[in-house]
């Protein structure tokens, strides 16, 4: 049976037992020895698989790791075991630091039988090192990490492809983590270095602003498209002879508005990416007439409204992007006027009727006072 049959079979029979297992004995009877069964170890044979094993350490004598796994009489990985519901905080793992720096083993496994954390001593040879290079999860692995892991196997392991392996994680990881957090939440940094890719000019606190907002939501965009792409060509491979093959949506992740947009606006009502690129336009044209932070979107069903003070009286203009013919209002004379438009750009065609609308109403507070 393969790795990763045996390991999806162990973790549908976890399911089920996890309740019942109580001690630290009974997680490595259920769990942590059909594991290293399933790495082809015979966990009956003490000159492969070593339960409580001994080292002498200093003054310290008999103390004992639970399982070595062994290959010509040294021990090659060594595993700490925890109650399956127990804490894998390093500060758990002073057994494993202690034999590591004393045995030959090059690799340490600290687990609960359902999560495991892959150690070895990459920052500082013969001291393992705090911070794991690999993660698996029983209920949680993907086809990548069965190949990792399968690097542990008796058939296959090699300490010098395992240390070659654990550095291309480590740093996998600590890439895959940054990814992220730039996905979830842009930093300054990374929202600056990638605007300089694209915009030549200089980037301005208010563009920078600007830029956050449309960086954050291309991220999501970006990866929803390639999701969406993967998704067709899986669908069309596996139903080539269907007459119609019906493609799932998969919706963009709802981001923050921009920060001057009104909370009292319709929290059902979505704001598309267009009516946002679109209000962020509209601000960057009225970059010198007014303080942009005065210039607020407010979304409703029909329209998305771009006012001055957030005052319903003060109207700039109107984006009417929500029907295949796109047209904008623009209330530089009373009542507005329509504005057919065919794309984003035409927006900047019409920059001095917007500034005009914001100058009418500014001219009408003052002629109030």
């Amino acid at each position: 049976m393969e790795l990763t049959d045996q390991l999806a079979s162990l973790a549908s029979r976890a399911q089920k037992q996890i309740a019942h297992i109580q001690t630290e004995e009974a997680t490595k009877t259920a769990l942590i020895m059909p594991f290293i069964n399933a790495l082809g170890y015979n966990v009956f044979d003490p000159t492969e698989v070593v339960p409580e094993f001994i080292c002498d350490i200093g003054t310290k004598k008999g103390e004992k790791i639970d399982y070595a796994i062994m290959r010509d009489g040294k021990p090659i990985i060594l595993f700490e075991c925890k109650h399956v519901g127990g804490d894998l905080n390093i500060n758990h793992a002073s057994q494993l630091f202690r034999y590591f720096h004393v045995t030959e083993a090059r690799i340490a496994i600290l687990t609960n039988g359902i999560h495991y954390k892959l150690f070895t001593d990459l920052e500082q040879a013969n001291k393992m090192d705090e911070r794991p290079f690999m993660e698996f999860d029983l209920f949680n692995f993907q086809e990548s990490d069965i190949s990792e892991i399968k690097k542990l196997s008796k058939a296959d392991f090699s300490i010098d492809d395992m240390l070659f392996a654990a550095y291309n994680l480590k740093y996998m990881r600590a890439f895959k983590k940054y990814f992220d957090e730039q996905f979830n939440q842009p930093s300054a940094e990374f929202i600056h270095f990638i605007s300089k890719q694209i915009y030549d000019g200089t980037l301005t606190p208010k563009l920078k602003e600007q830029f956050s907002i449309l960086v954050h939501r291309s991220f999501h965009q970006f990866l929803n498209d390639k999701i969406t792409m993967r998704l067709r060509s899986a669908m069309l491979d596996t139903a080539s002879s269907a007459l119609v093959v019906e493609i799932p949506t998969i919706a963009v992740p709802e981001l923050a508005q921009p920060p001057a947009v009104s909370e009292a606006a319709d929290k059902e009502i979505e704001t598309t990416v267009e009516e946002t690129e679109g209000f962020m336009i509209v601000r960057a044209i009225l970059r010198k007439t007014v303080a942009v932070s005065r210039v607020v979107m407010r979304d409703v069903h029909s329209y998305c409204g771009i006012l001055l003070d957030d005052n319903n009286r003060k109207p700039i203009c109107r984006l009417h992007f929500n029907s295949s013919k796109k047209y904008v209002t623009v209330f530089d004379v009373e009542g507005g006027e329509r504005v057919d438009i065919t794309s984003l750009d035409n927006l900047y065609e019409l920059a001095s009727r917007i500034r005009a609308a914001v100058q009418r109403h500014e001219s009408k507070g003052q002629e109030g006072q």
